[in-house]
């Protein structure tokens, strides 16, 4: 049960960050001057999905 739950949790992070990292890239696209604000946004959003990943990961291992 733990590594369906934990296969379910990857899942979601590897969407979350590739639809993250998509938007990035258009918003960089469509602006290239404020490319460096996105981009530190990006790196924070993406800090933030991996971090309920491994939340996600914990709480399969417990359960």
């Amino acid at each position: 049960m733990a590594l369906l739950f934990y296969g379910l949790v990857v899942i979601g992070a590897a969407l979350g960050i590739s639809f993250v990292g998509a938007k990035t890239t258009e918003a960089m696209a469509r602006q290239p001057e404020v490319s460096s604000t996105v981009q530190t946004i990006f790196i924070l959003a993406a800090a933030f999905i991996e971090a309920l990943a491994l939340l996600g990961f914990v709480l399969g291992l417990i359960k």
